[in-house]
């Protein structure tokens, strides 16, 4: 399931308020562990993916790239979590289907409404203006617990992968989510994906139900 699963009020994504916008329960928290996640070789790239790029070509235009990590300190870590929760509880959790009127539509929420690739893809750009390194913001595919096709932001920092998701505000380690992990994008090009863990059929679909 894409969509949170409680009702939230669509309201208009305030970028002013990443700054200020910091949960208290990071402010003095020991920082996390996680694994990097293991990755195979390259693999399809998900539909949804090619059709936002041929509408923001601009932001899809790239070349290979030396390998970025995300240097994982407390103003970091805060700022990470302040992104996921912000969008989270301010995007209003809509299907494809009913919003875009197809199954599988990738685009940034800009009218406050979403669903799982549209919260990663708003977080992606919030924490790249906000100064990430965009080759350590990564968009991911995974199966969920029902094997349905979902999509979350990965961040590769200096101490392992994390996850952030439009189901939990608590950014987690990859491997601490409940997902199978299909596929991302690769590091040295936002263009190139590649498999995650043991092969696996990738879903037809990252979004096919509210």
């Amino acid at each position: 399931m894409c969509v949170r699963r409680r009702i939230l009020q669509g309201v208009v994504l305030a970028v002013s308020a990443l700054g200020l916008f910091v949960s208290s329960a990071y402010a003095g928290a020991h920082l996390p562990v996680s694994s990097v996640a293991p990755t195979g070789p390259e693999t399809s790239v998900p539909f949804g993916w090619v059709d936002f790029c041929q509408r923001y070509a601009g932001e899809c235009d790239d070349a290979p790239r030396p390998v970025q990590t995300i240097e994982l300190t407390p103003a970091s870590f805060r700022k990470l979590a302040s992104v996921n929760a912000l969008v989270n509880n301010q995007i209003e959790p809509v299907s494809d289907a009913s919003h875009a009127g197809a199954p599988d539509s990738w685009d940034y929420p800009e009218d406050g409404k979403g669903d799982c690739e549209d919260y990663a893809l708003m977080k992606r750009r919030l924490l790249m203006r906000a100064g990430f390194p965009r080759g350590a913001l990564l968009l991911a595919v995974v199966k969920d617990e029902r094997g349905d096709g979902h999509s979350v932001l990965m961040a590769r920092t200096s101490r392992g992968d994390f996850v952030l998701d439009n189901l939990e505000d608590e950014i987690k380690p990859w491997s601490k989510t409940p997902y199978r992990f299909v596929k991302r994008q690769s590091q040295e090009n936002q263009n190139v994906w590649v498999a995650i863990g043991a092969p696996t059929a990738a879903p037809a679909y990252v979004s096919n139900r509210p």
